[in-house]
């Protein structure tokens, strides 16, 4: 993992989050994986039951996407 400090909101814009999170080797993106995976787990131990009562939804999913101005 690079560490590097920066005050640019610039880096903390989606995009440079990708980019930082693709220079990963796959093994350190597993680890951050395991790690958010642990975290949610650690505060919220019954999401994995929330899975048993999902329904799939009764109608259309309309996407919506934000156009560049």
């Amino acid at each position: 993992m690079k560490k590097k400090i920066s005050h640019s909101r610039l880096e903390e814009s989606p995009e440079a989050k990708v980019r930082w999170f693709r220079s990963l080797p796959l093994s350190e993106r597993m680890e951050m994986l395991c790690a958010f995976t642990d975290l949610v787990l650690e505060n919220n131990p019954g999401i994995l039951d929330l899975r048993k009562n999902a329904e799939p939804s009764s109608g259309r999913i309309c996407v919506l996407e934000q156009t560049q101005r």
